[in-house]
């Protein structure tokens, strides 16, 4: 998942260059999303592995 937000996050950065601006944004807000659901899955899984030990 942590990919995904990044190759959206670059396909914003290289939209952005070329002045696509709303392909930027919405690229931009999937990587967002995409990144802070990886953050909750993670502390997720953080927790239940210091719990089960």
């Amino acid at each position: 998942m942590l990919r995904w937000a990044l190759i959206f996050f670059i396909v914003a950065i290289i939209a952005a260059i070329f002045g696509f601006g709303g392909i930027a944004a919405s690229a931009a807000g999937i990587a967002k999303i995409l990144f802070f659901i990886f953050l909750v899955l993670f502390a997720i899984s953080l927790l239940t592995g210091l719990l089960r030990k």
